[in-house]
């Protein structure tokens, strides 16, 4: 591999993991104050059962904050990016289904979502290619999930530039 590169990759890749975090604490902390709300959001892709869409919704701030910490901290940084890019890809299948069956919703993706007051568009292209890149971040961790400042790092003890040679 390039030395060069190797030198840059763990830099690189704390950006990515500390950007992914931001993307998760944002959107946990912005629904996690109103949970109901956050089940309504959920319901609202009309694809599973009232009391189960309730669920999800209530569930899924907690996840996404969890998702963050670990990210933040650089700690299971591969299952956090694989969860990351598992619930990324349900959001892009929701919104995908969301779209395709005209809905009118905001995805509720960073804060409060549901059905759009009528003379309300919904934003479905932007949100998918969004989430898409959101992927790509996770799929970086995936493949070099040791990046510089991470208490994956420092629990192991490795140098990171022997990951993934």
């Amino acid at each position: 591999m390039n030395t060069k590169l190797r030198t840059w990759r763990p830099w690189l890749g704390l950006a990515v993991r500390l950007g992914l975090a931001v993307v998760w604490l944002w959107a946990g902390w912005s629904k996690v104050g109103d949970l109901a709300a956050s089940g309504r959001a959920v319901n609202a892709y009309q694809v599973l059962p009232y009391d189960v869409a309730m669920v999800v919704g209530a569930a899924l701030p907690f996840v996404e904050l969890a998702l963050g910490l670990l990210l933040l901290l650089g700690l299971a940084t591969r299952l956090a990016a694989g969860v990351s890019a598992a619930l990324l890809l349900v959001f892009i299948a929701g919104i995908v289904s969301a779209w395709s069956r005209g809905l009118a919703i905001d995805c509720g993706c960073f804060g409060v979502g549901g059905e759009l007051p009528a003379g309300e568009s919904p934003s479905y292209l932007p949100e998918i290619l969004r989430d898409i890149g959101f992927l790509a971040l996770a799929g970086f961790l995936l493949i070099w999930p040791r990046t510089a400042v991470s208490a994956d790092g420092a629990l192991t003890g490795e140098p990171v530039e022997d990951d993934n040679e």
